[in-house]
């Protein structure tokens, strides 16, 4: 029997490396929580020692970490993704397919504020797919709740503006 937080490192490992785009914290923990696998405490402390290990890495933007697999984590997790158990890999599996649409949607569509040197603020929005940029916009408004609502919209509005944009300009 392994140690249990070797476990949880190896399924975080195993999550990243079944798809082509980060995946959250929160998506991560999302599948472990629910599932019950281990607590709150114990899973970030994972996701640090996998950081630090240089096998993840982690991006912050606004409120998410997107966390990505290093060739590092990836070799790891070929050498032992067999001490994963059978039903556990088909329960991220499944998680995954099941969920694949969605995951890809929340990383791939970002933005952040920021105050600008001009004392605007600027709202920076961002869609990417498969991690190529296809259409990077950014705002300057007066303040920031102006700022910030922008950036809250944009994750429900981008697929509009997108086609907006393309409508009007071809």
């Amino acid at each position: 029997m392994q140690e249990p937080q070797t476990l949880y490192k190896l399924m975080i490992l195993y999550m990243l490396g079944k798809v082509e785009f980060p995946l959250t914290k929160a998506q991560i923990s999302e599948f472990i929580l629910d599932k019950g696998y281990t607590n709150y405490m114990t899973l970030q402390e994972s996701f640090g020692d996998l950081v630090d290990a240089g096998m993840i890495t982690a991006e912050t933007v606004r409120n998410r970490t997107n966390l990505s697999l290093t060739k590092e984590g990836e070799d790891t997790l070929n050498f032992f993704e067999d001490r994963i158990g059978e039903t556990i890999r088909k329960e991220i599996d499944a998680f995954l397919q099941d969920n694949k649409l969605k995951l890809r949607d929340e990383v791939s569509i970002t933005s952040e504020y920021y105050k600008a040197t001009t004392g605007e603020y600027e709202a920076h929005l961002v869609a990417k797919e498969k991690d190529i940029p296809l259409l990077q916009l950014t705002i300057s408004v007066p303040d920031k709740e102006s700022a910030s609502a922008i950036c809250d919209h944009w994750t429900d509005k981008n697929q509009e503006v997108y086609q907006y944009l393309v409508k009007t300009l071809f």
